[in-house]
């Protein structure tokens, strides 16, 4: 029954998969007919910045921050549209990420499928209770978090006997463990609405489930791949994008997604196992860093 349900299920998964692709695609298509834009063709550097930020996100760095960092630097953006274009650019580049890492990489259905259903209802349902929080003070809460998860997982890699059973090598999740990892996904899906990327906690939180942390790829880019499109469409009905920029990440993003899917499979478990501290850690320390930043602007404004 098990095996029949695991055999069924992926089909379903990528068919559902495809039609969110296909109204996003669709609608971009028809945003992109009616565009007062004089040129359609990204640029050379738009390419090179999709290429690089989609290679190092299939390696769950995550993309936006990188993305942001490199519109605001050289002023490719206006930065009220920096938002809808890392949103409609990298939509596509997600959306093959999720379909490559659920084919490559092996994992429960019945697992993932729950953990993405439970992301996507914590965007919609979640969303608004944890959008009246205080960004800054989430970013705290979940860098400070993040910091005590990594110690802790490098405690177990170094076989420290209080948590040397904290992480394992399991495909999935049940009972208990599979409603605390469903809890986590709802809320992680709740804080992706404020901006707070889901990779690093997800990455953390299937580790310390016991689970094999490879099973974090297709759980993050399936979530993302069913949330981003749906946000994107908002973006293109209020033009609130820039177009060549956009085209620019999502063109150049599929190679980058391709070339560090490659890395992932090919990358031995203790390895993979580090990856996941250096990520976490340099998460944590980027959140915090973005909540002084902001708790510095708004002392400013005072």
């Amino acid at each position: 029954m098990n095996s029949l349900l695991q055999n069924f299920s992926k089909p379903i998964l990528f068919i559902c998969l495809g039609c969110f692709s296909f109204v996003y695609l669709k609608a971009w298509a028809k945003n992109m007919a009616f565009s007062a834009s004089d040129s359609k063709t990204p640029s050379v550097l738009q390419l090179i910045i999709g290429f690089v930020t989609n290679f190092f996100d299939s390696l769950g760095i995550g993309s936006f921050a990188p993305t942001t960092s490199w519109f605001k630097l050289q002023n490719l953006v206006p930065d009220e549209h920096i938002p809808g274009t890392m949103h409609v650019g990298h939509s596509l580049p997600v959306i093959v990420q999720a379909f490559v890492f659920m084919t490559i990489i092996e994992v429960d259905m019945q697992t993932l499928i729950s953990l993405i259903i439970a992301s996507v209802t914590g965007a919609w349902l979640g969303a608004r209770t944890i959008a009246k929080w205080p960004r800054n003070y989430i970013q705290i809460g979940l860098g400070l978090a993040l910091s005590v998860a990594a110690v802790t997982f490098v405690l177990q890699l170094m076989n420290v006997e209080l948590v040397a059973n904290l992480a394992g090598d399991s495909l999935k999740l049940s009972g208990s463990k599979l409603l605390i990892g469903m809890t986590g996904t709802f809320v992680m899906g709740a804080l992706m609405t404020l901006g707070v990327g889901m990779y690093a906690p997800t990455m953390i939180m299937v580790s310390m489930l016991g689970m094999n942390p490879i099973v974090s790829f297709p759980i993050m880019m399936g979530s993302c791949a069913f949330l981003m499109p749906t946000a994107s469409i908002r973006f293109m009905h209020s033009n609130a994008y820039s177009l060549r920029p956009a085209l620019g990440l999502a063109l150049g993003g599929i190679p980058g997604v391709l070339l560090g899917a490659f890395v992932i499979k090919e990358m031995p478990l203790d390895l993979m196992r580090w990856l996941v501290v250096a990520i976490v850690t340099y998460t944590s320390f980027a959140m915090l860093r973005s909540a002084y930043i902001e708790n510095s602007i708004e002392a400013g404004d005072a």
